[in-house]
């Protein structure tokens, strides 16, 4: 299907891109200009485009990634051709790996010179086959034709099934060509179809339960209100895995958190009768060496590949979580009056609340103050998103409770540095009026502090709070527990203060957790980007 061409002064195959992109609701877009891609370029600003452009690929990538999870929509990232591109190939695998819609689009070699090894610019041996392995799908675009019709197809993939990354690459005199004006779009993306029989004995499982358990996944964000409705229809205690963190709002009374790696949550969990697992492929990344043993499993998953991952499911119902999850209210609402919880499996919530705790706070006290009190602080509303560090993984996941979905801005899987002050950035321009704070290491924080300038440049009020230990105390922990000197990880940490007003941003030092997490609400009234340091042992 195709519209009518648009008037343009330059109708190439870069306005292909562009007003493909347009086409498919792309009003912003992350990345570099460089000499390959400026025909693109060339139509960002009359198609009402906005570019954030970033001082690394990799940057504009997390900013995508952070971007699609706020707005509900893919990010789109652009790069130039070779090195620009492989720049956000760790990006494009945090993507891939966390299950997020990113688009990267870059320019290529010059039609007939890939492969060649002929000394072009930014040539290197294979950028789409590098891509490819970091991707969902990836393809070369050879005229303008193909162009639109990849970036169409490429929504369409982003639709269906498992949201991942797509690349599309178009060699640099694709771009431009004359374009005949057609723009593709997008087909439509029928989700599996629901196994009856399946939904009846997923109901018929969890309404006789005694001691009912449910688990949210990333998977499980576009169903946040049929997994209230479900757990409160069966008094269900829910529990999350990093990116399903706020998925039930965590000040809900059955909720348990993002806890699942704590051994005392699995122990629980193996204990149910009925365990429902929505959209989480119980990885080693959530469950911290632990597994899920319960033979009592209903597993709802978009992705085939993962029903049987990690975990055997009695019941595997491959389906879109929401109308899973419709599905089985119904049946339930048939069935009649539910089974109370017997005392044992009910138990005491809260003592169960208090165990999980104690345990979280056991390897997490550290970092449990500055956490608590920015929670304290922050409107509830805010956007945190965390990074490869400790004050993320044993503070936030536990200690800053969300009240709903995408709120903590995460990648458990991948474990990268340097996601935070991008991801942030991404978040930020997806939901101008959303509080937006991110808290991170310092080491963490060196992977990306250049994109500290593109929060400058962009006018955007981020608040980045930095816990400051010296450098890699996670990996000097693991040395020493393994008898080894520190090596390799106390490192020079510059004055972030001092480079925080040079960039243009304000930095300020904290004397203690209440005082950064003051800092951070006043910060949050002023313009543009802060940096708070706090300093740890």
């Amino acid at each position: 299907m195709t519209d009518a061409p648009p008037t343009t002064l330059h109708h190439n195959g870069g306005a292909a891109v562009a007003e493909t992109l347009q086409a498919h609701g792309v009003d912003t877009i992350f990345g570099i200009p460089g000499t390959h891609n400026l025909e693109i370029y060339r139509h960002l600003v009359r198609l009402g485009i906005r570019p954030v452009t970033h001082r690394h690929e990799q940057g504009a990538g997390y900013a995508a990634d952070g971007y699609s999870q706020v707005a509900g929509k893919p990010g789109v990232v652009i790069t130039t051709s070779g090195p620009g591109t492989l720049n956000a190939m760790v990006a494009a695998g945090t993507s891939y790996a966390e299950s997020r819609p990113v688009l990267i689009i870059s320019s290529g070699l010059p039609s007939g010179t890939e492969h060649l090894d002929g000394g072009e610019l930014h040539d290197t041996k294979d950028t789409l086959a590098a891509m490819a392995s970091m991707t969902e799908w990836s393809t070369r675009a050879r005229t303008p034709r193909e162009a639109t019709e990849a970036i169409a197809h490429a929504f369409e993939v982003m639709r269906t099934g498992r949201p991942r990354p797509v690349y599309v690459e178009i060699p640099s005199d694709v771009l431009g060509q004359d374009w005949d004006g057609g723009i593709a779009r997008a087909g439509s993306t029928p989700t599996p179809s629901l196994d009856d029989a399946l939904v009846r004995r997923a109901a018929q499982l969890l309404g006789g339960a005694g001691h009912p358990a449910i688990i949210v996944g990333g998977g499980s964000r576009g169903a946040d209100a049929q997994v209230r409705r479900l757990a409160e229809a069966l008094s269900a205690p829910v529990i999350s895995t990093c990116n399903g963190k706020g998925v039930l709002p965590e000040d809900h009374p059955l909720s348990l958190g993002a806890q699942i790696r704590l051994k005392s949550a699995q122990d629980w969990l193996n204990a149910s009768d009925a365990l429902l697992v929505i959209g989480s492929e119980l990885g080693d990344s959530d469950l911290w060496e632990g597994k899920i043993t319960s033979p009592n499993v209903i597993r709802i998953d978009i992705a085939q590949s993962q029903l049987a991952l990690n975990a055997p499911a009695r019941i595997a119902i491959h389906a879109d979580a929401a109308e899973a999850l419709t599905a089985i209210q119904a049946a339930l609402d048939q069935q009649g009056a539910l089974a109370e919880p017997s005392d044992a499996a009910a138990g005491d919530l809260a003592e169960l609340k208090a165990a999980l705790a104690a345990e979280a706070r056991s390897d997490g006290e550290l970092w449990f103050d500055v956490n608590n009190e920015l929670r304290l602080a922050l409107p509830e509303n805010t956007i945190i998103t965390g990074d490869s560090s400790q004050v993320t993984y044993f503070g936030t996941v536990h200690f800053f409770p969300v009240p709903s979905k995408n709120s903590f801005l995460y990648m458990p899987r991948v474990a990268t540095l340097g996601y935070a002050l991008p991801a942030a950035i991404g978040a930020k321009v997806a939901r101008p009026d959303a509080p937006v704070v991110a808290l991170l290491g310092d080491g963490a924080l060196m992977f990306s502090i250049q994109e500290l300038i593109t929060a400058v440049e962009q006018g955007l009020t981020i608040v980045v709070v930095v816990a400051n230990n010296g450098g890699y105390r996670e990996i000097r922990d693991q040395q020493a527990a393994r008898g080894i000197a520190p090596v390799g990880v106390d490192l020079h940490v510059p004055d972030l203060v001092a480079l925080a007003n040079a960039i243009g941003a304000t930095g300020e030092r904290a004397a203690n957790a209440q005082d950064a997490a003051a800092r951070a609400r006043a910060a949050l009234g002023r313009p543009g980007p802060t940096v708070i340091t706090l300093d740890f042992p």
